[in-house]
């Protein structure tokens, strides 16, 4: 089970993208990387086509290792560890390790 999702926030915690946080737009399960929207950006030469007739250099993100990730937690306001409990009724829940909030 991986501990981030698409659509939580999370911070690089190593890289050139140190210290940027960013929202998780996919996850690629079997080669376990993350695409972060902003994180990791490559230069990519677009040819004119009738689809894009606006052709040239974009900025498109790459996947980054899920090893380089951190989960956000907004309340402690840093990059956090993730423990799992379980609720009464015996749903699973993540929980951030440093103030024992759901996330």
């Amino acid at each position: 089970m991986l501990k981030i999702r698409k659509g939580d926030t999370v911070e690089v915690i190593r890289g050139d993208d140190k210290g940027k946080k960013g929202k998780v737009l996919a996850l690629l399960f079997t080669e376990r990387r993350a695409l972060v929207e902003g994180i990791n950006l490559v230069k990519k030469h677009k040819r004119k086509t009738q689809q894009e007739p606006q052709g040239g250099i974009v900025s498109i993100e790459t996947p980054v290792s899920l090893s380089n990730l951190a989960l956000f937690c907004k309340r402690c306001n840093a990059a956090v560890r993730v423990g799992f409990n379980r609720l009464a009724d015996g749903t699973k829940i993540r929980i951030c390790k440093t103030c024992k909030e759901d996330l």
